[in-house]
């Protein structure tokens, strides 16, 4: 049962703050992630895609937080390679991050090999076929999952009511749910945005496989780097605005 009376505390207001900004910054990953694979189906099906993907998300974050006893399981070691002892939650982190590295790489290669789509209406440039809405779906689905296991291992790691984190959880995926076709669209208009996105998702797999191994690498050092780099492609996006033809 929820308890929702620890809501109604000062302790429970400033950890449900903090437990919503957190689960915010972490949701970044999700919403460029469907951002660059909404742009693979006809602009018309985009709103739906993005809207089903950020809902599966929260499905999925609120299944895991009333499966805290096994979630917790996932992180007992199950078998050792090289020295390394791997649990179900490194495996599940090792899969993810080897699937957002190749899907990263293979849509980069895409915008560079192949025509880039209209730039005003995000329509697909002639001879590219739309994707198949199901099976980018699942890709979502997919990443959903490893998403959200991170999420809500955080969550549980910061706040100790269920409710705090269920309602943190809640906030967080309504708010990107109304960002998501905002920040889509400001991707799909901004050709070399989808460069700098796929290369936000490249590193943060590169975290996920660095950390199924042991190795964490705090991903404020990433989100930095790329606060930075689109804060310096914003200025460029203005400069080319104010250039005259």
């Amino acid at each position: 049962m929820l308890d929702f009376h620890a809501l109604l505390t000062a302790e429970g207001m400033v950890s449900l703050i903090s437990l919503v900004a957190l689960e915010i910054v972490l949701g970044v990953d999700n919403i460029v992630f469907i951002a660059i694979v909404s742009e693979r189906v006809a602009p018309e099906r985009r709103p739906s895609l993005r809207r089903l993907g950020v809902g599966l998300a929260l499905i999925m974050r609120l299944v895991l937080l009333g499966s805290l006893s096994w979630l917790m399981g996932l992180t007992r070691p199950l078998f050792g390679v090289a020295g390394v002892e791997l649990s179900g939650r490194d495996l599940v982190l090792l899969a993810g991050g080897l699937f957002l590295v190749a899907k990263s790489a293979h849509e980069m290669f895409l915008r560079v090999e192949e025509p880039e789509a209209d730039g005003a209406t995000g329509a697909p440039a002639a001879g590219r076929k739309p994707g198949n809405f199901g099976l980018l779906l699942a890709q979502i689905l997919t990443l959903d999952i490893v998403f959200s296991l991170d999420s809500v291992i955080t969550a549980v790691g910061m706040a100790r009511q269920l409710s705090i984190m269920a309602t943190a959880v809640v906030i967080a995926v309504a708010i990107m749910l109304l960002a998501a076709n905002a920040v889509s669209e400001f991707i799909t208009r901004h050709p070399s945005l989808k460069v700098l996105a796929l290369s936000f998702l490249l590193m943060v797999g590169v975290l996920l496989i660095a950390d199924a191994f042991g190795r964490h690498i705090p991903k404020g050092y990433v989100y930095f780097a790329m606060a930075y780099a689109l804060g310096i492609e914003l200025i460029n996006i203005r400069r080319r605005r104010r250039k005259p033809a």
